[in-house]
């Protein structure tokens, strides 16, 4: 996997051995350093889906090989989780003891315990979970690599016979998640597992499952408001909804229906046309269903009317609300107006979506982004330490997680960048996976005459396709009294194909001293020197900044 995080090193390279097992890879949930698989899988899952769905538009923007490699990262932890067709590695570490510490990856000095599902303990909610995702991610490598695809497929059959034969919540298999991530039941994970295993398939063994089970396993009779890592309901009825609409339901047609209606209750609910039966909004205009880090579940449900939109477009269906009906675009305007509050449309004009827009999270909660990177400081940061000298640090922390979205603001629309406020400053894996599918759909409306959303006005930008890449690594680092200062490098590179000339700069929060670049009569506005005339493709330059706060964001003024 290409690595783009510069300030992260090596972790976890031992995870598993204990137990004779390779459990290398994969991702942590959050700002710790557990790898709990619930949330990993489900986010693989909506990586996945995001591909799928909307693969036309991450080829356009270059950006289909880097979300591949994402879910490839974990599907392949994955296949090391499921040595045997009834095992599963579930998890590696231990949340207790992890919380206890305040270090980087790097340094950990806590307990890898791996804990696994078996026949004897089983886990239908995680086994169920992580079979969607195999089944996920084997059609989102379909077009590409057949051999993957048909190894991942093998995978997502195994865990969903593992899931259904032998039923439990994984939570009493492996207790340790049961403080972090309980699982309310495994119905709604057997009904997911098997719906994308139809989607991947067309083995109709999969659509019959889903029908035959669908009032035993609540999937016609569960009416939801939520959907999450833990509440996979509505994402399965709008799925099948799709069959419907797709005029495949055949002999099924009845019960899909009887799934449709359950999916326009929880659209309904969002766009609050539900008779007063609706997800809760703040007054900013955000659907709030949680205390806790409740930007993921805005964002997920985001991501499936964007989704549905597309469905209903092919049939041009209208959902009949007991409020009014809703056209697809409906679904769209709502879905962006989610989108639009996470970066920066809101009460606090503060966009929720680290390194994007002028305002953001400087102080998230999230040991490496608060720890000066390994590449700098090669000591190790001691558990009790990096409390002392990281964690209560007042200053804004000295890497920047580009793309994490946190867990956003309370129900008033107020937010406290603080570092120990873990239920606003926090980011996941959950949150941000259905990001990249949300956001390459509203992208896609950009400048199309057809389907667009009339409303939708994008912000100024005079050059769509930015010809230059930037690499900001920070260097080195001093600290004079109490303020710690950064020597950032950053290396310009033309990605287009042609030269470039007059390239001018913006630069937002710069607070120190520039070298290797030329000011100009225009604040914050900076040129190429005068010994560099022309940027040839494919060729770099560099210069270095100084700064005692969050790196800077650049901004490509203009070009020739």
């Amino acid at each position: 996997m290409t690595q783009r995080v510069k300030w992260r090193g090596n972790s976890g390279l031992r995870d598993g051995y204990a137990q004779g097992v390779n459990l290398v890879g994969g991702y942590f949930d959050a700002g710790d350093h557990v790898k709990f698989g619930l949330p990993m899988a489900f986010s693989v899952t909506m990586l996945s889906w995001g591909a799928i769905d909307f693969r036309e538009v991450l080829i356009s923007l270059n950006q289909l090989g880097h979300t591949l490699e994402a879910i490839k990262w974990g599907a392949d932890y994955f296949i090391k989780s499921h040595p045997q067709p009834y095992v599963l590695w579930g998890q590696v570490g231990d949340g207790a003891s992890d919380h206890y510490c305040w270090e980087r990856a790097e340094d950990m000095t806590t307990p890898r315990t791996a804990y696994k599902l078996d026949s004897e303990h089983p886990g239908s909610d995680l086994a169920g979970e992580t079979a969607a995702a195999f089944a996920a991610a084997s059609l989102a490598f379909k077009p590409y690599d057949s051999t993957y695809s048909n190894l991942l497929l093998v995978h997502a059959k195994q865990l969903f016979s593992f899931a259904n034969r032998f039923r439990g919540l994984y939570v009493d298999s492996i207790e340790s998640a049961k403080q972090f991530y309980t699982s309310s039941g495994y119905s709604d994970e057997l009904l997911w597992a098997a719906t994308w295993l139809y989607r991947a398939t067309k083995d109709e063994y999969y659509l019959k499952y889903v029908v035959d089970n669908c009032v035993s396993l609540g999937g016609t009779g569960w009416a939801v408001k939520e959907f999450s890592w833990d509440n996979k309901y509505a994402g399965v009825q709008i799925l099948l909804t799709k069959v419907l609409l797709d005029g495949v339901g055949g002999a099924y047609t009845s019960t899909l229906q009887q799934y449709q209606a359950k999916a326009n209750y929880f659209t309904c609910a969002c766009l609050q046309k539900n008779d007063g039966y609706n997800v809760r909004m703040t007054h900013g205009g955000l659907l709030y269903l949680h205390e806790w880090n409740n930007l993921q579940y805005s964002a997920s449900a985001a991501f499936l009317l964007a989704v549905y939109s597309d469905y209903l477009a092919k049939n041009k269906s209208v959902i009949k609300c007991p409020d009014g009906p809703l056209q697809r675009q409906d679904l769209l305007n709502f879905a962006k107006s989610q989108a639009d509050y996470i970066l920066g449309k809101n009460p606090k004009s503060l966009s929720y979506l680290v390194g994007y827009g002028q305002k953001y999270p400087l102080h998230v909660h999230h040991r490496g982004a608060s720890i000066v990177s390994i590449s700098l400081l090669q000591s190790s940061v001691g558990c009790v330490e990096g409390f002392e000298k990281w964690y209560k640090r007042p200053q804004a922390n000295p890497n920047v997680i580009y793309g994490a979205l946190v867990g956003g603001p309370n129900f008033k629309d107020e937010f406290s960048d603080n570092r120990s406020n873990y239920e606003q400053t926090e980011p996941t894996l959950t949150g941000t996976a259905p990001l990249v599918g949300l956001f390459s759909k509203l992208h896609s409306l950009l400048g199309n005459s057809t389907g667009s959303d009339p409303n939708y006005t994008p912000a100024p930008n005079p050059k769509s396709a930015v010809p230059v890449q930037f690499l900001d690594s920070i260097t080195n680092s001093w600290t004079v009294g109490k303020e710690t200062y950064y020597r950032h490098t950053v290396i310009i590179k033309n990605i287009s194909q042609k030269p470039i000339t007059e390239l001018k700069l913006y630069f937002e929060r710069l607070t120190g001293s520039l070298w290797g670049l030329s000011p100009t009569q225009d604040k914050d506005i900076y040129e190429l020197p005068e010994w560099i005339k022309v940027l040839q493709p494919g060729s770099e330059c560099s210069f270095l900044y100084i700064q005692g706060d969050a790196q800077v964001k650049i901004l490509v003024q203009s070009y020739n």
